[in-house]
């Protein structure tokens, strides 16, 4: 019996224990699944890089959209003229779709096609709001004891 991993072939940006898990079920996953190979980096604390093998793709054959928390990276065809009969075909050129799942408050700091390898850095900001803030504490007297206005007549009398 065979299970189908597909739903699970979406790999986190942010959330590194979940990151590990999809990995894991990446690694029984056919092997068109895993096309274009790509690696997740934790560059710092907060600064994350997804680094794909895009050999034979061109800047105007990519498109990156960020879209619901998800990182979507879709590839076209490359169009190339062939001056020769092709003999072997060993590199993959065909169209994709690969879809990353991102944590709140990521934003992405750049991409670049460098030698057919496509880098987006990715950034976790935390919003001012959900930062830790510390309280002040003002030195002060100690309040003076209330009299109620009852006390005070009954002492009178």
């Amino acid at each position: 019996m065979s299970y189908d991993f597909a739903p699970l072939l979406r790999s986190a940006i942010g959330f590194d224990r979940l990151a590990r898990l999809v990995d894991d079920a990446v690694s029984n996953a056919p092997a068109h699944a895993s096309y274009p190979p790509y690696n997740i980096e934790k560059a710092a604390d907060d600064v994350y890089r997804v680094t794909m093998a895009l050999a034979g793709f061109g800047p105007e054959d990519v498109e990156i959209f960020l879209a619901d928390n998800q990182l979507i990276i879709k590839g076209s065809v490359p169009r190339h003229e062939r001056t020769g009969e092709l003999l072997h075909r060993g590199i993959a050129t065909r169209a994709f779709e690969r879809r990353f799942a991102l944590a709140d408050h990521i934003e992405i700091a750049g991409a670049e096609l460098i030698n057919g390898l496509l880098t987006i850095t990715v950034r976790q900001v935390t919003p001012e709001a959900l930062k830790p803030r510390r309280i002040p504490i003002s030195l002060g007297r100690a309040p003076a004891p209330e009299v109620h206005q009852n006390q005070a007549v009954s002492h009178a009398a």
